[in-house]
């Protein structure tokens, strides 16, 4: 557990990242999108990681990447830049611009449970003709997996920002962190993270970016740099990819998130409150809240199943999604 002492300068400063850093996320998704969990949080990008391997550029890409970066956990910071949000080519100019002896550091702590290699031993010498080699890879898979869907995905970003900043104006910073993901709890004045690493430390006095990404993993990421604001990375449920999100007349007419809830609710044939929570990548407590609103407009039914309650389409509801049915109802799940 990671606990963050935040001071008021730093919440007077939470605020929500521009837009989707490029380098940053291909670097997630490229650790990521081979874990279940977070596949399943995004299935399209998946399904295309998949198919791209197929190619023999993508293949080699993918396999650099592979063996340059942790499996697991955490990665090291200085391939996260704050700088070069405008471009995966900004992103690489920041990481190529990142002080020998950081590089140095940073790798060999990530690299403490990996074996040994020529290649490995080059990256964490920050050596010139590798890291041209890591951002050609870099570049690759972004092009081949990522910039297809880059517009989907910047606007469905844009939409969980626009709904957490709503939260955050009816009801306050506190109800912004509860609902951010069930890893993430306010206990003020600390934040507490349930992150790759465990440890306590002081705010930056720069404020707090938040960056809610379905490829962060299925843990939030913090990057601290004094000097620097607190960067967090939450995981949450991308929209389906396919339609533009920007288009989205559910989302206009129940909200972005309640609109997610129905539509993980039609896509899994109904869920206990806990499981559509980790399902629509919101807190239980706001689940639960988003069910209530949907049940009282008579487009989800619930009932208790032992110590769970189970929320399902009704017909109305199925209508909405143009099902033009109702949802079969599937096995009862547990928590």
């Amino acid at each position: 557990m990671l606990r963050l002492q935040l001071g008021s300068a730093d919440l007077c400063r939470v605020r929500f990242a521009d837009r989707l850093h490029p380098v940053g996320i291909a670097l997630l998704a490229g650790q990521w999108l081979r874990d279940p969990t977070v596949a399943a949080m995004a299935p399209t990008l998946a399904e295309r990681a998949v198919a791209a391997e197929g190619t023999a550029a993508a293949q080699a890409a993918t396999a650099i990447l592979r063996h340059l970066l942790p499996d697991r956990g955490r990665l090291p910071d200085f391939v996260t830049p704050f700088a070069g949000l405008e471009s995966v080519e900004a992103g690489l100019e920041a990481i190529r611009a990142t002080p020998a002896r950081r590089v140095r550091a940073e790798v060999t702590m990530a690299y403490a449970d990996t074996p040994a290699s020529l290649l490995r031993r080059r990256f964490a010498a920050a050596d010139p003709e590798v890291l041209d080699l890591f951002g050609g890879a870099v570049q690759t898979w972004f092009d081949t997996v990522l910039e297809p869907h880059w517009a989907e995905l910047l606007s469905a970003y844009r939409q969980q920002v626009t709904s957490a900043s709503q939260r955050l104006a009816r009801h306050g910073l506190a109800a912004l962190f509860a609902g951010l993901h069930p890893g993430i709890r306010w206990r003020e004045p600390v934040l507490e993270i349930r992150t790759w690493w465990d440890g306590d430390l002081p705010g930056t006095g720069h404020g707090v970016i938040l960056l809610p990404s379905p490829l962060a993993g299925p843990r939030p990421r913090v990057l601290v740099e004094q000097g620097y604001p607190i960067l967090l990375v939450y995981p949450v449920v991308m929209p389906a990819l396919g339609a533009p999100a920007d288009d989205d007349a559910l989302g206009r007419l129940l909200g972005v998130t309640r609109a997610l809830v129905l539509r993980r609710l039609a896509a899994d044939g109904g869920l206990t409150t806990t499981l559509l929570s980790r399902a629509s990548g919101v807190s239980l407590s706001s689940a639960s809240e988003h069910a209530t609103a949907l049940r009282a407009a008579g487009l989800v039914a619930s009932e208790r199943e032992g110590g769970a309650v189970r929320h399902q389409l009704t017909v109305l509801g199925a209508e909405l999604l143009g099902a033009g049915r109702p949802v079969e109802r599937d096995a009862p799940e547990s928590f």
